[in-house]
């Protein structure tokens, strides 16, 4: 998949860090494998030597330029014809906000048996983004920075 050029933030012989193309959430990123594989196990050495401090550094751009409270990354990848990918979610305090003022969201707590460690966890927000800042046609607004102004901040901040 070609990533257009006005997403593009960062790069490594190995990686390209974007923000994610369909996404409404500033600061969404995803760092992918030059390399055409699904397994880390086929990366080149030096690929999965970047591939720590990239994220380490995505993070830290995420939380320092942007506030994020916390930053999520996963890998999750099935879908065939894509290389190995990591997504980089940041989770500010307005999409938590968000999120608790969405009833539709209050079912996920009738999946727990017990109290949770935390009053959501991880998953849940994840969940919430993906719906909700990449697969609606009218995502909720933002608080800040649009995604243009933050890809040009994450640009200079991961240089």
């Amino acid at each position: 998949m070609q990533i257009p050029d006005r997403f593009h933030i960062a790069e490594t012989d190995g990686w390209l860090v974007n923000h994610r193309i369909n996404s409404a959430l500033p600061g969404y990123l995803m760092i992918s494998s030059k390399t055409d594989t699904n397994d880390l196990s086929e990366l080149p050495q030096a690929a999965l030597g970047e591939l720590g401090p990239l994220l380490a550094r995505a993070q830290n751009a995420l939380k320092r330029e942007l506030n994020a409270g916390r930053v999520y990354i996963g890998r999750y990848g099935h879908s065939p014809g894509y290389p190995i990918h990591f997504h980089v979610i940041p989770i500010y305090d307005w999409v938590e906000e968000l999120f608790w003022k969405d009833s539709r969201y209050r079912v996920l707590q009738n999946f727990a048996e017990g109290p949770g460690e935390t009053p959501t966890d991880g998953a849940e927000l994840t969940l919430f983004v993906w719906r909700e800042f990449c697969e609606r046609a009218e995502p909720p607004p933002v608080q800040g920075r649009s995604v243009p102004e933050t890809i040009e901040l994450l640009r200079r901040a991961m240089r």
